[in-house]
């Protein structure tokens, strides 16, 4: 790969937006800390408000703020070579890393073919920040050998990954809605310890359907993938802990993740255990370990920055985004969607309309300095980003999401 001597210069027309952010962020934390003067000194929302009070988000060299790397988890199963590699393309960024994993009920082929593409590419074989998993994990519908899989991916890049700021995990029919530019260049006025995950303390119909079932999932000890079995009894309701109960799809700190896998108190441990036997654990496990915790109960966000549509009345899965909700989805603000047919029509309208890319390319990012079809064949400098209109829709999201008057009153309710 070429390197371009280029340096990169900052767009003045972002100021205004960047700024804009910065200050409501800045008032955000200020308010929070007139409202909680005192706390556990090593609690990660303290942590949060130095960075954001401190003069590393303005300093007085006019340096803007250090971009964050994010850590993604691509999951797929058989025949999802193609639209993984798709997804990578549409996410990719020399900062990031990116951890793809076909479960055991794909091919050992499908699985070398995403190896050799990881290490074949150009681009991917230059930065060294694509992994695919090896040893696949048995993953159940709706069993808890889902979370399991999520965390051993997260244990992965916690030991192989540096300096990551936010874990993403998304499926191959999920996609990004605009370019890896306007999530970093937003991101990285944020604090580093907001953690984005929907989630209720009040279950509805899932206390009937998800806690009180008792299920076993014999992909714990099978070697072949089978439904999950139902025990007759039911259970009563937890009472040394509350449950929370959202999506599966979460936006994650390391600070937080490093708990759940090394549990310095036994938490993680214990809600492991009793999720093993919870239908679909994977939309309650993170959610019930974060807002049990007293450090990290104030770091919740309660959106997971996931475009989904649902039937009325919602099926078991959401319905499939194609042409007709493309206006939406973009004006949105929210960086991915799901969920999306293989190659649906829609998908290279995103491509083309909002990545500038193709999907046979990389979206060609402020990193990429090459010209004609293969731009990111000569690279430029890694840090650089070109933010795209996506960035304000993202911003007017987030600054309503970080909102004095509903930030608190929508954690771990």
């Amino acid at each position: 790969m070429r390197k371009a001597k280029l340096r990169f210069t900052y767009n003045r027309r972002w100021s205004i937006p960047v700024l804009s952010l910065s200050l409501c962020i800045l008032i955000l934390i200020s308010v929070l800390i007139l409202k909680n003067p005192k706390g556990n000194s090593s609690s990660p929302s303290q942590l949060s408000e130095s960075r954001v009070l401190g003069s590393d988000v303005l300093p007085e060299s006019g340096l803007l703020p250090e971009l964050p790397r994010l850590a993604y988890l691509i999951s797929g199963s058989k025949g999802d070579v193609g639209r993984v590699k798709r997804l990578l393309g549409g996410l990719y960024h020399p900062r990031n890393y990116y951890l793809l994993h076909l479960d055991l009920e794909a091919s050992d082929g499908e699985r070398m073919e995403l190896a050799r593409f990881a290490k074949s590419d150009v681009v991917t074989r230059e930065f060294k920040n694509v992994m695919v998993v090896g040893k696949a994990d048995l993953v159940t519908y709706r069993g808890p050998t889902m979370m399991a899989a999520t965390l051993h991916a997260v244990a992965i890049l916690l030991k192989k990954a540096k300096n990551w700021d936010w874990f993403i995990n998304l499926s191959a029919s999920d996609y990004p809605l605009m370019p890896q530019d306007d999530i970093l260049h937003i991101f990285s006025y944020l604090p580093r310890d907001l953690n984005f995950l929907e989630h209720s303390t009040n279950l509805g119909w899932k206390e009937f359907q998800r806690a009180r079932p008792i299920i076993l999932d014999p992909g714990i000890y099978h070697a072949k993938k089978s439904g999950v079995f139902w025990a007759k009894e039911k259970r009563s309701m937890p009472a040394a802990f509350k449950l929370f109960m959202g999506s599966e799809w979460v936006i994650l700190t390391r600070s937080f993740l490093e708990f759940c896998i090394w549990g310095w108190d036994n938490l993680p441990r214990t809600l492991l255990m009793y999720y093993t036997n919870f239908l679909s654990s994977p939309e309650g496990y993170f959610h019930t370990v974060v807002c049990n915790n007293k450090d990290y109960q104030n770091t919740t966000v309660n959106h997971n920055l996931h475009y989904i549509k649902w039937d009325n009345p919602p099926k078991q899965s959401p319905m499939n985004l194609t042409m007709e909700h493309f206006e939406d989805m973009v004006q949105s603000g929210i960086p991915f969607a799901r969920t999306f047919a293989v190659d649906d029509p829609v998908l290279d309208k995103i491509d083309k309309e909002i990545l500038r890319g193709s999907k046979r390319l990389f979206s060609p990012d402020g990193w990429c300095s090459g010209a004609g079809k293969d731009l990111c064949l000569v690279q430029g400098i890694s840090d650089a980003v070109k933010p795209s209109a996506g960035s304000r829709r993202l911003e007017k999201l987030v600054l309503r999401l970080l909102d004095s008057e509903n930030f608190r009153l929508s954690q771990c309710k």
